[in-house]
């Protein structure tokens, strides 16, 4: 395992869709074997992309949802930044990162839930999906990464 404090964090964005319910969208990881675990969609940022175009590329390729019905309300003031766990160092992201500098985006769904496609991208990530309230995400995701879930719907509760 290399020394983690030397490995640099990987660019990210993350989207929140929210429904016209105040709902937001969540996806049950297909990779993830050892618990019930949520997500929103994330993912890398290819370099020199912006944040919008890297959310909605994420959003496109985990759901299926395009710009036509998700339209943007606010972004995170600041990146938020995760560890990942020691057993996790070495084997995701081929080794490089020690975790992730996230953008994360606010969205509206403005669509119908047959607007969402879960194997819009080879392979998909997800293998199920439902609308959840935004105050249980924090409980839905991997430890890990409670703490950016906090601060994301803390900083997006009133604007939901």
């Amino acid at each position: 395992m290399k020394n983690s404090a030397n490995l640099p964090y990987r660019p990210c964005v993350g989207v929140m869709l929210v429904n016209n319910d105040g709902l937001a969208f969540i996806g049950k990881r297909i990779d993830n074997k050892e618990g019930d675990w949520w997500q929103m969609p994330q993912g890398g940022m290819d370099d020199g992309e912006d944040v919008l175009t890297a959310g909605l590329r994420e959003l496109g390729e985990e759901t299926g949802v395009t710009s036509a019905s998700a339209t943007l309300i606010a972004q995170t003031k600041e990146e938020l930044l995760y560890d990942l766990p020691d057993d996790l160092i070495g084997k995701l992201w081929k080794g490089k990162y020690r975790g992730q500098r996230q953008h994360w985006l606010l969205m509206r769904f403005t669509g119908t839930d047959a607007d969402i496609d879960l194997e819009a991208h080879d392979p998909p990530e997800f293998c199920e999906w439902q609308w959840a309230d935004p105050e249980l995400l924090p409980e839905l995701i991997v430890p890990f990464k409670k703490r950016v879930y906090r601060t994301v719907l803390e900083e997006f509760r009133a604007l939901i």
